[in-house]
């Protein structure tokens, strides 16, 4: 018998990406635009905000740099109740948490209830951020899982973006209306993400927990390559929770061990070695990430171009918008670039590129700090390495 020949043989298909898993993921994950609004906005509306209620540089730290604290309160918050009302109403809670937040913020007449607003506004953020990864990971088909999840970032940066141009935008108002609108106008698009969010399923992973098979099988059946592969991620998912494989009945009774009792005593006090490596790694990645000081580049854009040399309100707030609109570009094609080259190579470039970025902008403003004139090249250098800082802080 003759040996097979290549032209006899098809070569492997690549497997599609899953329209309506992606549909699910970039409606929750609009979630994120919140945070990234947030920030964007209030690096261009603190100039206005310390001028108008006459407020100090401290108070407009505390103001600006609470958000984290926050948004920490409410991710911890939004553990439980994700567990508690599902993925997709935490997901809407964020939001109207959110624009309540915004507009407190926005009538405020002291820095204490706009302090107060920020609080409301900042918990709001951290529902959002926790809840918008934890969805689309559970929704996400497998050989989709790094584009998908990698959406929360993109959000963020459009957030971002949209926030320098509500900066520019709204420049031209007085200046005790213009922060105000700014941080106001902000609870408009979070109640309509509120409301789009309820249109995505339910996250599967959470029907199981709750014993709904069924339901959870017809999300699976909807956000799968293949049955093959939703019954075979169901079977993961019913195992994780305790439930026997062979059980297929539509609701099916669950122990509270699959509803999350004891896992942080077991992720914080008797964690596995495997467990306690990838804790070790993401605490690490994340503490790092926010000691680096990108986030302070990020939330005072306009005040370092005022260093640099551009000292109209318009040309600082210009610059930020081309700052958010390269940045936006930049986590778009890193995006693309998850599954191709893997995480850990973009982690590595990105932070090479990060302490680059951020050694060159200190040099450039130290010089230009010790020089009576304008030093063109350094203010060059200034406002590239800000775009530069801004795209490798992906």
């Amino acid at each position: 018998m003759a040996d097979p020949i290549a032209e006899d043989f098809d070569p492997p298909q690549k497997p599609k990406r899953n329209k309506f898993a992606i549909a699910c993921s970039l409606m929750a994950c609009t979630t994120s635009i919140l945070l990234g609004y947030d920030i964007g906005v209030m690096s261009g509306a603190n100039l206005f905000i310390q001028d108008d209620l006459k407020i100090n540089d401290v108070q407009i730290q505390i103001l600006t740099g609470t958000l984290n604290i926050y948004s920490v309160l409410g991710s911890a918050l939004a553990g439980r109740t994700s567990d508690w009302i599902g993925r997709r109403y935490t997901a809407f809670l964020s939001g109207a948490i959110f624009s309540v937040g915004a507009i407190l913020m926005g009538v405020a007449q002291g820095y204490t209830f706009l302090m107060f607003g920020r609080f409301v506004a900042g918990i709001g953020v951290g529902y959002g951020l926790m809840i918008s990864p934890v969805y689309t990971a559970e929704i996400a088909p497998t050989l989709s899982r790094g584009f998908l999840t990698s959406f929360p970032e993109v959000f963020v940066n459009i957030g971002i973006l949209l926030g320098y141009v509500s900066n520019y935008a709204f420049s031209k108002l007085p200046a005790h209306l213009y922060w105000r609108f700014m941080l106001g106008i902000g609870a408009l698009p979070a109640i309509i993400l509120a409301i789009g969010v309820l249109a995505v399923p339910e996250s599967p992973r959470w029907l199981v927990m709750q014993g709904r098979l069924g339901d959870a099988k017809r999300v699976l059946d909807k956000t799968s390559a293949s049955k093959e592969e939703a019954q075979l991620r169901l079977d993961d998912i019913k195992e994780a929770a305790g439930i026997a494989k062979e059980l297929d009945d539509d609701v099916v009774p669950v122990s509270k061990k699959s509803h999350g009792e004891g896992v942080w005593k077991d992720l914080i006090l008797h964690p596995t070695p495997a467990v306690r490596h990838i804790l070790i790694a993401a605490l690490g990645i994340h503490f790092f990430e926010q000691a680096s000081g990108i986030d302070s580049v990020v939330l005072y854009s306009p005040r370092i171009f005022e260093k640099a040399g551009l000292k109209s309100y318009d040309q600082r707030l210009l610059a930020t918008v081309g700052v958010g609109f390269v940045k936006t570009i930049a986590i778009l094609v890193a995006t693309f670039f998850l599954d191709r080259f893997g995480r850990r190579w973009l982690l590595l470039s990105s932070v090479a590129g990060m302490i680059f970025s951020l050694v060159c902008l200190g040099v450039g403003l130290t010089i230009i700090d010790h020089h009576r004139d304008t030093v063109p090249w350094a203010i060059a250098l200034c406002i590239t390495m800000v775009v530069g800082a801004h795209n490798m802080g992906l």
